[in-house]
C-alpha cells in the first residue's frame, strides 16, 4: 500500500499563536539551583498526579509524545524499551512541526508532570531548554548520547548553553528526487551539480513539475533557509543576542533565494497546489505523466519502494533517481536542509531517572537502525550507516548522498526565539506566488526585526 509519512522535521501547521517564552538570564552553571531538587519539591505538591501516571496494574507510565513519522516502529520501540519498573506509552502529536511545538509548549508552560518524553524537531530544543521546560542531561549520560559516534550536525542540535538537553534519534536531510526518464528527455546531466533554474526549466520544457513545500508552515521556512544559505547568506546571525539578533535576509543571498521562489511560481513547472504544498502532496506527481523533480526528505525512498500489493511497480522504482540538493547560485555549493528528531525529557516529570533511561533506549543504535530500515528515517550515528541491515535496505549511493548532505547541510537558526523567526519569515514570504526579489527580502527583514522587538505580532 502507499505509505504516507510527512516528516515532522518540516511538516508544520500555521499555528504560531503561542509566543516564545521569556529569555531567561543565564546564571553561572555552578550557581544554578539543582533541578532535581526543584522537581522533588514539585513532586510533593503534585502527588495526586502520580495516580494518573500509573497504568491499570499500578506500574508507572512514561508518556512519550511523538510525531506521526514511523508511528508503528516507535510504538514497538516503546514496548521494547518498557521495563519491570515502568511502561512507555505513546501519545500522538499533530502532523505539523509547528502544531507539535504548540501542543508541547502549552503542556510544559503549565508544568505538566505527565509529559515525560517528547520527540522534538531540533530547532525547538534551544527554546524549550532556555524556558526550563526540558531537563538537562547529567554529565555522565550526556557523554553517552553525544559520543564520538554521533554525527556532528545532530550532536550540535541537542546542545544549549554548554549543556545537553536531548538525545539525537534520527537525522534528516533533503535530496533532489526525480524521474530518470524526465531528466534524460530534458538532456539534464544529473551526475553533475544542477541549479534550481536548470531543474525548473527542464521540468517545464517536458511538461513535468517541480515539487517543493511552500505552504505557510515550517517546511517553507526550511526551503527558504536552504536557498539563502546556498547563496552564501543567513536569515539571521548572532542569535546568542536573543531578540537583538542580527537580521541578514535583506541581502544578495536573500534576493537570490526570492528569485528561485519567483521563478518556480511563474513557471509551467509549478504544481497546482504550490501555495499549500506539503511533503505528501508532491508524491503522486512522480509517476504521473512525464513526472517531476522533487526536493523532499529521506523517507521518500521507502515510500516508493515496491511491496507486495503496493501502489508502485519495480519498473517505476527503477525510474526513480536522486541527486544532491539543487544549487541556488550556479557554481556555489548547495546547502541541503537539515532536520531530524531529538528525544527530550520533561523537566517536570517525577520519574526523571527512568525517563532518561527510556530516552537512551529509544534512541539507541539498534532503535535507529530499525527506524531507518523500516521507515527511511536515517540514523544520527555513523556506525549505523555501516550496519549490514542498512546496506541491504538502501542503494549504497543513496546512503553516501544522505551522509554528504547532512555534513554540508544548512541548519536553521539556533535561537531561543526560533518560533518567532520562523513565523515572521513564513508570514512575509507567503504566498510564494507573491514573492518578489526586489521587495520581499527587505520587507521580511523589517517585519522580523519588529517581531523580535515585540513591536509587531505574528
Amino acid at each position: 500500500m502507499h505509505r504516507s509519512a510527512p516528516p515532522s522535521t518540516s511538516a508544520g501547521g500555521g499555528d504560531t499563536s503561542l509566543p516564545a517564552p521569556p529569555h531567561r538570564s543565564r546564571l553561572p552553571r555552578a550557581s544554578r539551583r539543582p533541578r532535581r531538587a526543584i522537581a522533588g519539591l514539585a513532586g510533593l505538591a503534585l502527588a495526586s498526579s502520580l495516580l494518573a501516571a500509573c497504568g491499570s496494574d499500578g506500574k508507572p507510565v512514561l508518556n512519550w509524545y511523538i510525531n506521526p513519522d514511523g508511528q508503528a516502529t516507535l510504538t514497538q520501540l516503546a514496548a521494547d524499551c518498557s521495563t519491570d519498573d515502568y511502561d512507555i506509552e505513546i501519545q500522538l502529536l499533530p502532523t505539523g512541526a509547528t502544531d507539535q511545538r504548540t501542543q508541547l509548549a502549552r503542556r510544559l508552560a503549565a508544568s505538566d508532570s505527565e509529559t515525560n518524553l517528547m520527540s522534538l524537531d531540533p530547532v525547538f530544543v534551544p527554546e524549550f531548554a532556555n524556558a526550563g521546560w526540558i531537563a538537562e542531561w547529567p554529565e555522565e549520560l550526556a557523554s553517552q548520547v553525544v559520543d564520538d559516534d554521533v554525527l556532528s550536525g545532530p550532536a550540535e542540535t541537542v546542545r544549549w548553553d554548554d549543556g545537553v538537553y536531548a538525545a539525537p534519534q534520527w537525522a534528516n536531510t533533503q535530496v533532489l528526487w526525480y524521474r530518470k526518464s524526465l531528466a534524460e528527455a530534458a538532456g539534464l546531466d544529473m551526475s553533475r551539480p544542477v541549479t534550481w533554474s536548470q531543474v525548473i526549466e527542464a521540468a517545464a520544457d517536458q511538461g513535468g513539475t517541480v515539487g517543493v513545500q511552500a505552504d505557510r508552515y515550517e517546511a517553507y521556512m526550511v526551503w527558504i533557509n536552504s536557498l539563502v544559505a546556498g547563496a552564501g547568506g543567513d536569515i539571521v546571525s548572532d542569535t546568542e543576542a536573543g531578540s537583538e539578533a542580527q537580521v541578514d535576509i535583506d541581502s544578495e543571498a536573500g534576493r537570490a533565494a526570492a528569485t528561485v521562489v519567483q521563478e518556480l511560481a511563474e513557471s509551467g513547472a509549478a504544481q497546482p497546489d504550490l501555495s499549500v504544498s506539503r511533503e505528501g502532496t508532491s508524491l503522486p506527481f512522480m509517476f504521473d505523466g512525464p513526472g517531476e523533480f522533487m526536493t523532499n526528505w529521506t523517507f521518500v525512498y521507502k515510500n516508493y519502494e515496491p511491496t507486495e500489493g503496493g501502489a508502485f511497480t519495480q519498473e517505476q522504482f527503477d525510474d526513480l533517481g536522486w541527486a544532491r540538493y539543487p544549487q541556488t547560485v550556479e557554481g556555489e555549493e548547495s546547502r541541503p536542509p537539515v532536520g531530524g528528531i531529538d528525544i527530550a525529557v520533561g523537566e517536570f516529570t517525577e520519574n526523571k531517572d527512568w525517563a532518561f533511561e527510556a530516552a537512551q533506549c529509544v534512541s539507541s543504535p539498534e532503535a535507529q537502525q530499525q527506524l531507518a530500515v523500516t521507515d527511511g528515517l536515517m540514523p544520527s550515528r555513523q556506525s549505523v550507516y555501516d550496519a549490514q541491515e542498512l546496506v541491504d535496505a538502501f542503494d549504497p549511493s543513496l546512503l553516501t548522498l544522505f551522509q554528504e548532505s547532512l555534513e554540508a547541510g544548512a541548519p536553521r537558526p539556533k535561537s531561543a526565539y526560533y518560533n518567532l523567526i520562523s513565523g515572521a519569515i513564513q508570514a512575509s514570504w507567503h504566498s510564494p506566488t507573491e514573492v518578489d526579489p526586489d521587495t520581499t527580502p527587505a520587507e521580511s527583514a523589517d517585519y522580523l526585526r519588529e517581531v523580535l522587538r515585540s513591536e509587531a505580532l505574528l
